[in-house]
């Protein structure tokens, strides 16, 4: 059981009515699944995340299109506390600025466009746009597309290389004068997420943090990933606010919320889950889905791939199924075999390495050919 020790208090900063850090509760929150544009299922799945206990509710858009259905969502939705996830497309953040609370960027997505001007200077526009309109600011580090300046510095350490790029996005702020931010330092390995997270407390004490497994997949076994990691890290007082992501289908998508409030629960009481040896089998990553999903089929897919694979339980082999073009690429590439999903056909993977594209009704034939292959190739290795 972990103990907690001496309470780290970060800043407290506002988003919209909300107060996080600097000794408040800890606050859950969740991302909408729907697309943007279909503004009645969003304004319905935000207000079922908030009544299931969302302190802030997460909504992504890919370009300025959207914008004017993020204006009625906030429009529906007064009293709740809205960050918008801007992609890969920072440039639009002015636009919505005037409808939300919080804005969250990808410091890895910042150099894919307007090459010529300098990360610093793109920052600083984000700032401005915090200013003029009164809202918080997420730096979202992710494993997958941590940027490319920072993997070549530290080439072979991906961990070093997410930790750096997060604090060296937090000097930007501080040169900028501005402190109203959070981060998130994200991976689909808790143990990573624990050491990236205590790691970068250690050196920025005073910046709230946000925690979160990316694509911890279906539950159950999402659940107890997400568990490994907040738990030790809510124990020591480190963390401000928390995801739970999980691949659901959107009727069930307040469940994350549930989720969320039952770790923190927990470790307030001192009930701890130990899994002591969880995940040396089959690993199967998925991500939550959110609204850049192009196929609703994707969540069903990823079930579909949990139950044709489970007779490899006991093999040490990592399946990642992603819903998207955006994350979709770059967060199957360590996996030993990985699914990313378009409008009308499944991407398949061996790490890095293309191997067609399918049908969703075709992908799983291939998949479980790919997957008694890795055994056979693992088992031919081990007896020589």
């Amino acid at each position: 059981m972990e103990q907690a020790g001496t309470r780290r208090t970060t800043r407290r900063i506002a988003i919209g009515a909300l107060k996080l850090g600097g000794g408040s509760p800890v606050v859950v929150q969740s991302m909408c699944a729907t697309r943007t544009v279909d503004i009645d299922q969003t304004v319905a799945q935000t207000h079922q995340l908030a009544r299931a206990g969302a302190g802030i509710v997460r909504i992504a858009l890919d370009n300025e299109k959207e914008v004017p259905a993020l204006k009625e969502i906030r429009a529906q939705t007064r009293g709740i506390v809205l960050s918008v996830d801007l992609q890969e497309n920072y440039r639009i953040a002015g636009k919505v600025g005037p409808h939300v609370d919080k804005i969250r960027y990808n410091p890895g997505h910042l150099h894919h466009i307007e090459k010529s001007k300098s990360i610093p200077a793109k920052v600083r526009g984000l700032v401005e746009v915090a200013r003029e309109h009164n809202l918080a600011i997420r730096i979202g580090v992710n494993c997958g597309s941590v940027a490319p300046a920072f993997l070549e510095k530290y080439a072979g350490d991906q961990l070093s290389a997410l930790v750096e790029s997060a604090v060296w996005h937090c000097e930007l702020m501080d040169e900028l004068g501005f402190d109203r931010f959070v981060v998130s330092l994200k991976d689909s390995d808790p143990a990573k997420v624990l050491e990236a997270n205590r790691r970068f407390a250690a050196r920025r004490p005073d910046v709230p943090l946000h925690l979160g497994v990316t694509e911890a997949g279906l539950p159950p076994d999402g659940i107890i990933k997400t568990r490994i990691a907040f738990e030790k890290l809510l124990a020591q007082h480190v963390g401000d606010t928390i995801r739970v992501s999980l691949t659901l289908p959107n009727e069930r998508k307040h469940e994350e919320v549930t989720v969320g409030h039952q770790i923190i629960k927990d470790v307030e009481r001192g009930r701890f889950i130990s899994v002591p040896d969880f995940g040396a089998g089959l690993n199967i990553i998925s991500c939550p889905s959110c609204s850049r999903v192009e196929n609703e089929k994707f969540v069903e897919l990823a079930q579909q791939v949990k139950e044709i694979t489970a007779y490899a339980a006991r093999h040490r082999i990592t399946i990642a199924v992603m819903g998207c073009r955006v994350n979709g690429p770059g967060e199957t590439d360590d996996a030993d075999l990985g699914l990313w999903c378009g409008p009308t056909t499944v991407n398949l993977k061996k790490k890095d390495h293309k191997l067609g594209n399918f049908r969703y009704d075709a992908v799983l034939t291939r998949l479980r050919a790919e997957v008694d292959k890795l055994i056979a190739e693992r088992s031919a290795a081990a007896d020589n």
